[in-house]
């Protein structure tokens, strides 16, 4: 039987998605399926089922023949069929949320087991976990016994969980990348979790001290210059890789010459959050000044930085942005062991940013410790 064809219970089950080799292969690169639970996905459907006010909050991810819970509340399930997955519904449009506000009157569903029997589901509310590269691995959904609506800002919450928990996944397959690119380095992990830990500490010592930028809520230039100093420093002393990249929004003069000031900051801040959500949770993330920013990566090599600043340029290239498209030009830089100041490696960044820009923007370059 097609997935598309109604089963012997009466309900119709959902199309396979066009790209759904490639959905499936992307799933599996992940490596979560069947995982444990962990706090960071607990936490989110929380707060999803607090947000939305209902009793049923899932992250699910839409395997081969079943949808499989990464972490829920208010079921005791763990997976169910594909079959019967409102959320295999809401695979099929990435880009949209789905929202059923009565199921019971939805000829998709009205049929089907998940609600003419338990949970009884009325309503559902789905948002698509979509990779960088557009395949739809899952769903963050919310789940009520009756019929019910959302307003627009329960809606605009319940997407900014979506991309945090992807952002959780990116940054849990990018470790694994990274282990793999400095596989020679002997307990890298363990010495990665151990750093993130005293960078966590060293952010709450610099929230004290008031080094957050205004208008982003990104670490400022302050912060940055003194995290500079610190991690060439440690670079040179310990005989670890780190990266530096510097980029610039392209035509951002333009954009605020065309659609005002405000539009130019609320641009800012939108890029602030693609930067954080692009970079791992121990990458120092700053506004370097004007539409610069800079992103200091610890432990770092050349081929793990760059994967990372095109990461980036793609994530910003492929976003929303409610004007025009916006994009950035990087420079790319790492400690060369004949280095001898920071101001040195911030200069060799700079100038591949220079040569980014130059060559027609909306690309990656990288310095001269990456070519030496």
């Amino acid at each position: 039987m097609q997935r598309n064809e109604p089963t012997s219970g009466g309900y119709t089950p959902a199309a396979l998605p066009p790209n759904e080799a490639e959905r499936l292969r992307a799933l599996y690169e992940y490596a979560v399926l069947d995982t444990l639970p962990e706090q960071a996905y607990d936490d989110v459907v929380k707060l999803a089922s607090f947000i939305c006010g209902t009793p049923v909050s899932l992250i699910s991810l839409v395997d081969r023949d079943r949808q499989w819970f990464k972490a829920r509340v208010g079921l005791d399930a763990a997976q169910t069929p594909r079959e019967q997955a409102f959320c295999a519904h809401a695979i099929l449009q990435p880009d949209d949320v789905m929202v059923v506000p009565d199921a019971g009157k939805d000829a998709r569903f009205e049929h089907n087991p998940l609600v003419t029997g338990d949970p009884h589901i009325r309503f559902y509310v789905g948002v698509p976990l979509v990779t960088p590269y557009g395949e739809a691995l899952g769903t963050l959904c919310a789940i009520d016994r009756r019929p019910r609506q959302l307003s627009a800002e329960q809606l605009d919450m319940l997407r900014a969980l979506a991309r945090q928990v992807m952002a959780q996944l990116e940054l849990q397959r990018g470790l694994h990348l990274l282990e793999q690119t400095v596989a020679h380095q002997g307990r890298y992990v363990e010495r990665l979790e151990h750093y993130q830990k005293l960078m966590e500490e060293e952010r709450a010592k610099l929230e004290v001290h008031s080094v957050t930028d205004a208008l982003t809520g990104l670490l400022n230039r302050r912060a940055f210059d003194a995290r500079l100093e610190q991690e060439f420093a440690r670079a040179r002393r310990e005989h670890v890789p780190a990266a530096l990249i510097l980029l610039d929004a392209d035509g951002f003069k333009d954009y605020n010459d065309r659609f005002g000031h405000p539009a130019g900051d609320a641009a800012l801040r939108q890029l602030a959050v693609l930067l954080r959500e692009s970079c791992r949770d121990y990458d120092f993330v700053a506004r370097y000044g004007g539409e610069e920013f800079a992103v200091i990566l610890p432990g770092t090599p050349r081929e793990a930085a760059l994967v990372i600043a095109e990461r980036i340029r793609r994530t910003v290239q492929r976003a929303a942005w409610p004007h025009r498209p916006l994009t950035v030009s990087e420079g790319v830089a790492v400690v060369r062991p004949s280095a001898q100041s920071a101001t040195e490696w911030l200069r060799e960044a700079d100038r591949a940013l220079y040569e980014a820009k130059a060559a027609g923007r909306n690309r990656v370059r990288w310095g001269e410790s990456a070519r030496g």
